[in-house]
């Protein structure tokens, strides 16, 4: 009688224990359910979206074969062409590489998801399978980039390295604090920026007539966008199920704004690199505050987020909150150009391109 007077119970005993629940645990009970129940859908989006290593693009399609008898020959087309991209054109696609070359972070970052990470490195998890299969993925994009610039002659390489060895040990904290939901937003907002960069440089090296390059970003801005539509239907599923939650992480993220993966990058003597390199990217129309605010309503449009309806207070305010962002983003952005016009940005050194003027 005891036994089956405590299983009716059970039911009333666990509303009282999440009731009571501290809000945090709560909310990562939440999360971590969530994730759960997305597990076939992760394994169905690796089908979709990502690519058998028998059928994908290699680093090597776009460059020279040194097995070939015109190896030299072309190399040396090749280092003839690259003249013609100018020096700052040159400085975004060295950092743009560098943020590549990053790759472990990222997926060290990926594996600190709660309920969405690789717990022994070999996981059968699907949310493993997909972390390992994108970073397979992205991992070609640094290779082929840095095989580019080494070949041209134009770059300081060892210069390059050594900020690639200190933005790896430097790490970085995109403030997703192991939260899922956190986690793919951010994912969500971030290949849209690369591949909107990436797409830009191509654009400049067609214009400087180099069409192998401009072949080579084209190629990594499609990867981009592939992996960009992935994150962003794994956000679409999370809203499906628990709305207020994805809406007030999302606003949360926003209010603190997205930090940029190579945020930390130093070549050992400009502690202001990562800063440099995005006021030439924004000078040359590569990324600029406008696809910051872009990209922040294209999400908006995607997830239908002004169209959400029975929301809670918290997550009404952020609906609010993020609806309003990109309009504010544009006044500042215009705000800022208006007290700049006119003025030229300072040339100075860049250790990359050996100490050349940008």
């Amino acid at each position: 009688m005891r036994v089956v007077a405590l299983a009716g119970a059970l039911p009333q005993l666990s509303a009282l224990m999440v009731a009571t629940m501290p809000r945090h645990l709560n909310m990562q009970g939440l999360r971590l359910e969530t994730m759960k129940e997305l597990e076939p859908f992760a394994e169905d989006m690796i089908s979709k979206h990502l690519l058998d290593p028998e059928e994908a693009w290699q680093p090597s399609d776009f460059l020279p074969d040194p097995r070939s008898e015109g190896f030299l020959e072309e190399v040396a087309e090749m280092r003839e062409i690259a003249k013609g991209i100018p020096d700052d054109v040159l400085c975004v696609l060295v950092g743009d590489m560098i943020t590549e070359e990053a790759l472990p972070t990222y997926t060290t970052l990926l594996n600190s998801f709660e309920g969405a990470d690789d717990p022994t490195g070999a996981s059968p998890a699907p949310w493993a399978k997909w972390s390992r299969q994108w970073t397979s993925e992205e991992n070609r994009h640094g290779d082929c980039l840095n095989t580019y610039l080494y070949l041209t002659g134009r770059v300081d390489m060892r210069a390059i390295e050594k900020t690639i060895m200190r933005l790896l040990g430097s790490g970085f904290n995109p403030k997703s604090q192991g939260d899922p939901y956190r986690g793919f937003i951010y994912t969500s907002f971030q290949e849209r920026a690369t591949k909107i960069s990436h797409g830009n440089v191509g654009k400049l090296a067609k214009q400087a007539g180099d069409s192998r390059l401009t072949r080579i970003c084209a190629q990594i801005a499609g990867d981009e966008a592939r992996h960009e539509k992935a994150y962003q239907a794994f956000v679409t599923e999370m809203i499906d199920m628990d709305r207020n939650g994805v809406l007030t992480t999302y606003a949360a993220m926003m209010k603190d704004t997205i930090v940029m993966p190579a945020e930390s990058m130093t070549d050992g003597s400009n502690p202001n690199l990562f800063s440099d390199f995005s006021k030439v990217a924004n000078d040359l129309g590569v990324y600029t505050a406008e696809h910051y605010s872009d990209v922040i309503r294209y999400l908006n449009r995607l997830w239908q987020i002004e169209d959400m309806g029975e929301l809670s207070s918290e997550a009404a305010e952020a609906q609010d909150f993020v609806m309003r962002l990109p309009d504010r983003f544009d006044k500042l952005a215009a705000r800022a150009a208006k007290k700049t016009q006119g003025l030229a940005r300072a040339p100075q050194q860049w250790s990359w391109l050996s100490n050349r003027m940008v």
